[in-house]
């Protein structure tokens, strides 16, 4: 770990907002969740979440870029318990759903904690899923298509989310809460040394300033 590298990993990292992310239903094409992941990364989602029935979300794809290092998923058995636990720490659910209610997806205030659900890639949002979001929102579209690919409207409405934070001074000052950020930074940092001690149940040990670890 060189102190350059050290360095560019705080810069990523005081740049991640915890109160943004995207919630994936069975999106199951291994490059539109990588590329969605991908996203995720450029815009700073600290972590996303996806909901899978068959118990396991591919996302090791080129499409990535290696972003599935950076970005953490979390994958939920049910739409219902994901969109629980992102309720519970005060997410509004914004659905990419065409619909009677939808509002064009810049009416949106992102500096507030969002959620953007994604559906499948053939079929949307579920009914069941579009019923547990607070508001659907929709990509105007000039063309002869409805809608556009799963990963682009990820990446749209994101960076929308991005340039409201952005003006708002989001990325201006480190967001994520001080054990979380110390936790990661070592992860990021460390990540087989991160692992050997997680299956100890060792604790992680500080970092210098340089990114040296304290006490070797």
């Amino acid at each position: 770990m060189t102190p350059e590298r050290y360095q560019r990993l705080r810069e990523v990292l005081d740049k991640r907002q915890p109160d943004l992310t995207v919630l994936m239903e069975n999106v199951h094409k291994p490059h539109n969740l990588s590329a969605i992941l991908r996203t995720c990364d450029a815009v700073g989602v600290f972590e996303a979440h996806a909901v899978n029935p068959t118990g396991g979300v591919p996302t090791y794809h080129d499409t990535s870029g290696g972003s599935h290092k950076w970005v953490y998923l979390r994958v939920h058995p049910s739409v219902e318990e994901a969109a629980r636990l992102l309720k519970d720490r005060g997410f509004t659910i914004y659905a990419a759903n065409l619909s009677q209610r939808a509002v064009d997806y810049r009416e949106v205030d992102y500096t507030r904690p969002a959620a953007v659900l994604l559906g499948a890639e053939k079929w949307g949002v579920s009914e069941r899923a579009a019923g547990l979001a607070d508001a659907d929102v929709i990509i105007p579209m000039m063309g002869m298509v409805q809608s556009l690919n799963v990963s682009v409207a990820a990446a749209v409405i994101l960076f929308e989310a991005q340039r409201q934070r952005l003006a708002a001074g989001m990325y201006d000052r480190p967001r994520l809460d001080p054990e979380t950020y110390r936790r990661t930074l070592f992860e990021w940092a460390y990540p087989r040394e991160a692992a050997a001690l997680r299956r100890r149940g060792l604790p992680y040990p500080r970092l210098a300033e340089d990114g040296g670890v304290v006490g070797e």
